[in-house]
């Protein structure tokens, strides 16, 4: 909005001319979605609290969560009001990469708050069927992917560039519709398997969108991409301002999630903050270094799909417990132990996701 008000805002002192500055912008992105969250918690908390909405606890899994029974849940709700307010503010909502990114996050944030719903305030321990969900993320995945395939501007935005190799890409045509589905449908549920303990799920993608907002001020500015032989994507930079309000947004959060936390993301936050993060790597054409940074999210994912499958295939189980993060409880580390130690591979992983803009 303020983008739009800049001239205007010109003619009452030159000063407001720094607004037309994305990294200015993408500052305040941050700050203002922090401000909005640490603002907004409290009262959201004692919202949770006053109607009830609090997290059930599995009997099956490790014994120390039976305490948190009752704490509320659905404060994803925050990150998603803190992101919106925040990029409605600071983005250019004239670009196109921008109202996909939101129409993504607010659409998997739909479903999140409905399988959230009827689980905590309906007592539905099932939830959102498995069929039903899938086929709502698929809706949006592919929704998104179309979007981005039938208004790409040239084949850079089509084709698939490979890290650490300066001449390897691979032009996807049609298939781009494809990936981009998998990317994002993918990316949405393996954050919504690791949010499983406080603070696991959140710092990881604060992490992650702090480094593709690096990557998506690169690959919007034709000077530096080309420089680090990067793809250049017209209208990519923009999306710093987003990745700045997640950032924001998910640190405020993380303030009250914090070990021991006094409210729980929900699918309402973690499926949407995925699929935000997998819409976003599509458009800076950096799916395989999401890959790599989000090294954490994908061992959580491959443990769950490892798990059924020998079950099913020999009877037996390869972990205690699956999702990893629970392996690793049922082994006896303590719960913040677990957390710190996955936010610092996390930070290891991004920051050989970062590696890639130099080393080619």
């Amino acid at each position: 909005m303020f983008v739009w008000l800049t001239p205007f805002l010109m003619e009452l002192h030159s000063g407001f001319s720094v607004l037309q500055y994305l990294t200015l912008r993408a500052i305040f992105g941050v700050l203002t979605a922090l401000g909005v969250s640490l603002l907004l918690g409290p009262w959201l908390i004692r919202t949770l609290r006053q109607y009830q909405i609090g997290q059930s606890v599995r009997s099956d899994g490790p014994q120390t969560h039976l305490s948190k029974a009752g704490t509320p849940t659905m404060g994803g709700a925050l990150i998603l009001i803190s992101i919106v307010i925040s990029a409605l503010l600071w983005s250019d909502l004239s670009n196109r990469y921008v109202w996909i990114t939101i129409g993504v996050t607010a659409g998997f944030g739909i479903i999140g708050w409905v399988d959230d719903y009827l689980k905590v305030v309906k007592r539905n321990s099932k939830g959102l069927p498995a069929r039903t969900k899938y086929l709502a993320q698929s809706m949006f995945g592919l929704g998104a992917a179309l979007a981005l395939f039938l208004t790409a501007g040239g084949t850079v935005e089509n084709t698939l560039y490979v890290p650490f190799f300066k001449e390897v890409a691979i032009s996807l045509g049609a298939f781009f519709v494809v990936l981009t589905y998998f990317v994002i449908v993918g990316t949405s549920n393996a954050v919504n398997l690791t949010d499983g303990l406080d603070g696991l799920a959140i710092l990881p993608t604060v992490l992650i969108a702090g480094a593709l907002g690096v990557f998506a001020y690169v690959a919007g500015n034709s000077v530096y991409s080309d420089y680090l032989q990067i793809p250049y994507v017209l209208g990519a930079g923009e999306l710093i301002v987003l990745c700045g309000a997640m950032v924001g947004s998910g640190l405020g959060f993380l303030w009250f999630n914090t070990y021991p936390a006094q409210v729980f993301m929900g699918d309402v936050g973690s499926l949407a903050l995925g699929a935000a993060l997998g819409v976003i790597a599509v458009i800076v054409r950096q799916e395989l270094v999401l890959f790599i940074m989000g090294g954490v999210f994908v061992a959580e994912t491959l443990s769950v799909i490892l798990q059924v499958a020998s079950f099913k295939l020999t009877g037996r189980r390869i972990f205690r417990m699956a999702p990893l993060h629970h392996h690793y409880e049922l082994k006896g580390w303590p719960e913040p132990r677990v957390i710190v130690r996955f936010w610092i591979i996390t930070v290891i992983l991004v920051l050989v996701g970062l590696a890639t803009l130099k080393i080619r």
